[in-house]
């Protein structure tokens, strides 16, 4: 068994620990709803922002409250006189040691804004930098492919946005979330190994918060499988990337419960009409499912699990391919970028 099924596997485990203790967390919620900031800005890269994304639809659609990925050359290279007194500025990490994330959150500390961290290593420079410090609490992970820091970044996600809007709905599924987590790592997807053992491109569908989660797994794809995998809202694919799907071409459709649920799998079906090779992952009662979802005590953590499930694919895809997920030709574990 590979590192990343291990660790995708251990992910109930994690959120379970985060669950024990969010004392500190919620004081920073306490915080945010006194001051009622106007916006709030994420900082991460690669799979920590694609979790910032998932923080971003959750805080927008439940708080009101705008959320922006700062691009960190605007505060390092550009030295840009940010206006962000008061506001939330949220780094995403599984390391915490990349020089521009970390020069990134002085800088935002420096101009006012409420710094805080979900970052795996507590005692990283990135912790050092802000003001708030959220550990993920994943534990050392081995694969290159990261999946439970992820899957704990997202959990702290839901957590923090359940506790500012002070959602005790969301916070009681919360608890419920490992059990969920579980039931996911056993969902079988291997038609989806069978789909896609050869295929050298692709695309990822999603919309809402499950956008967050078709962008991790086009990335999971492209590392770890070596597929051309790209991830677009399924109200964006109808723009120019339509052009690109024809007879068998390869798609991945995830449509969990939510608002955007009927469109995606309308998606689906026209892109089946078309020829393509479609797989719409979906909760079970969803006509043309090919790949089961597993349903959480809240339709807003959802994505959690049916990335869960995915990353158990993912790891037999890589092998089935004749790759190794733990080890990606060209990638490192840490990336530290300038």
């Amino acid at each position: 068994m590979s590192n990343m099924l291990k660790e995708a596997l251990s992910s109930p485990d994690v959120v379970a620990a985060q669950l024990t203790d969010n004392a500190q967390l919620a004081a920073l919620a306490e915080k945010l709803a006194r001051r009622r900031p106007h916006v709030a800005l994420t900082v991460a890269r690669g799979s920590s922002d694609h979790a910032a994304s998932y923080f971003a639809s959750l805080a927008m659609s439940r708080l009101g409250v705008p959320v922006a990925s700062l691009p960190m050359s605007v505060a390092t290279l550009q030295q840009a006189p940010l206006k962000v007194d008061g506001q939330l500025a949220l780094a995403f990490s599984q390391s915490g040691r990349s020089p521009d994330l970390v020069d990134t959150m002085k800088a935002l500390h420096a101009a006012g804004a409420v710094t805080a961290s979900f970052v795996n290593v507590p005692d990283s420079p990135l912790a050092a930098a802000c003001a708030w410090n959220f550990p993920l609490l994943a534990g050392p992970e081995l694969s290159v492919a990261a999946t439970k820091s992820y899957i704990a970044m997202l959990s702290l996600s839901a957590q923090l946005v359940a506790l500012w809007q002070g959602d005790d709905t969301l916070s009681h599924a919360l608890n419920q979330l490992p059990q969920a987590l579980r039931q996911a790592g056993r969902l079988d997807w291997s038609p989806a190994i069978e789909q896609l053992r050869d295929v050298k491109r692709m695309l990822v569908i999603g919309r809402g918060a499950g956008l967050a989660i078709a962008q991790e797994a086009a990335l999971k794809l492209k590392e770890t499988s070596g597929i051309q995998a790209e991830a677009f809202s399924s109200a964006e694919v109808r723009h120019g990337p339509m052009e690109l799907i024809d007879q068998d071409y390869p798609l991945l459709v995830f449509a969990p419960r939510g608002p955007e649920q009927a469109g995606l799998i309308q998606l689906a079906r026209d892109m089946q009409d078309r020829g393509a090779r479609v797989l719409l992952a979906a909760p079970a009662g969803v006509e043309n499912a090919t790949l089961p979802l597993c349903n959480t005590a809240d339709p807003a953590l959802d994505p959690i699990a049916a990335i869960s499930t995915f990353y158990v694919m993912a790891a037999g895809l890589a092998a089935a391919r004749g790759r190794d997920p733990d080890t990606p030709r060209h990638l490192s574990k840490i990336t530290e970028t300038h």
